[in-house]
């Protein structure tokens, strides 16, 4: 099993950056359209300015590849500090409001603000020419001007046309009907605003499931793909590799004897002899306490189940007849061997987001970057 972190290290995640490079190539091959990446929380908690890295934006020490993103996608201005910290020179678009008193934090670290507001656009143009994108909401009812009010910023735009125009789907891969009326929307809204709009303004409506959900190509110039990226959703529709493997030591075994009990709350409990091993990770590393009695472990490139309750350190996993012992390295998300465990299948287990399982798993373990692990022999059915 492919992992390089130190031979003490109890629990960790490997993480595949040419797979972020496969998945990048894909989605915009899908889109046919040049990306702008979100690498919002830290890249979905696996490293931002490594994926950065290895999607060829540019750094101070490297020039942009030919085909680097657009740009990327961010969420605060701690996070768009923290790529610069990194010498990050690549174009940084925040996709969230900013408040007035941000702006200026937002000029001085070349971020591209999301603006919707005429007193804010009248702001940013007042301390800069530097471009900013005007942000429509088209259902989604959590940001942007609503459809059907654009006209009302028809002057704040004529006096500072913006560099882009986005909406963001609420269920584009769960109803064609809901993208479509949202599209319907965002297409009404730029007519609205045509004659005030530069000829050349980039439009961008796709996020991941909007990819997802089109076999034409995006319809505007920009993508912004997000958690296909790192393959944890549309891994098996789109061809995607799996990014992230979260690994953990097996630190202790037991034989537990039938009506014996297993973790907190006595929630499982031996019918027959079974062999329990204790892995050093639990929900303090991001596997989530849904995944008790629920989830799947591979040792050995064999499926074990979890038992018991996920503890805040530790998980509890039946090996019976599958050779392990302490010190040996289990799967709880990613690949052993010829068998898979993608990031959907782990949250499917819980019953949880395959988002919140992707950030959460930030907390506490940390990430060794491989370029590149080897590819999955077949994803599993």
């Amino acid at each position: 099993m492919p992992h390089s972190a130190h031979p003490t290290a109890r629990a960790w995640l490997d993480v595949d950056l040419a797979a972020v490079r496969h998945n990048a190539a894909v989605l915009r091959a899908r889109a046919k359209a040049p990306l702008l990446a979100m690498v919002k929380a830290d890249s979905y908690g696996i490293g931002a300015t490594a994926v950065c890295r290895a999607l060829g934006v540019a750094f101070r020490d490297q020039p942009p590849r030919a085909d680097a993103p657009w740009g990327v996608g961010i969420a605060s201005l701690d996070e768009a500090e923290t790529l610069r910290s990194a010498d990050c020179l690549g174009r940084i678009v925040c996709l969230q409001p900013l408040l007035p008193p941000e702006l200026p934090r937002a000029a001085a670290l070349g971020v591209t603000p999301s603006l919707h507001r005429a007193a804010d656009i009248a702001v940013w143009r007042a301390m800069t020419s530097a471009p900013y994108h005007l942000s429509i909401d088209t259902g989604m009812a959590r940001a942007g001007v609503r459809w059907d009010r654009v006209a009302a910023l028809r002057d704040a735009v004529a006096a500072a046309p913006p560099e882009g125009v986005f909406t963001h789907f609420h269920s584009a891969d769960e109803s064609l009907p809901s993208r479509d009326e949202q599209d319907e929307r965002f297409a009404a809204s730029l007519a609205t605003l045509a004659n005030v709009l530069s000829p050349g303004v980039l439009r961008h409506s796709d996020n991941s499931g909007g990819i997802a959900s089109r076999v034409q190509g995006s319809p505007g110039h920009l993508a912004r793909p997000g958690i296909a990226l790192y393959a944890g959703m549309f891994d098996q529709q789109l061809g995607l590799r799996p990014v992230v493997h979260l690994r953990a030591r097996v630190i202790d075994l037991r034989d537990v004897h039938p009506g014996e009990s297993v973790s907190y709350g006595a929630t499982w409990r031996a019918t027959s002899l079974r062999r329990i091993a204790t892995l050093a990770c639990g929900y303090a590393d991001g596997y989530r306490r849904h995944l008790s009695n629920a989830g799947t472990v591979l040792i050995n490139g064999t499926r074990c189940a979890v038992v018991g309750r996920v503890t805040m350190d530790m998980v509890m996993i039946d090996v019976t007849g599958v050779p392990c012992e302490r010190g040996q390295v289990a799967t709880l998300i990613g690949r052993d061997g010829a068998d898979l465990l993608t990031v959907g299948m782990v949250a499917d287990a819980g019953g949880v987001s395959p988002y919140e399982l992707l950030t959460g798993l930030s907390q506490r373990v940390p990430p060794v970057y491989h370029d590149a692990l080897p590819v999955p022999v077949a994803f599993p059915s």
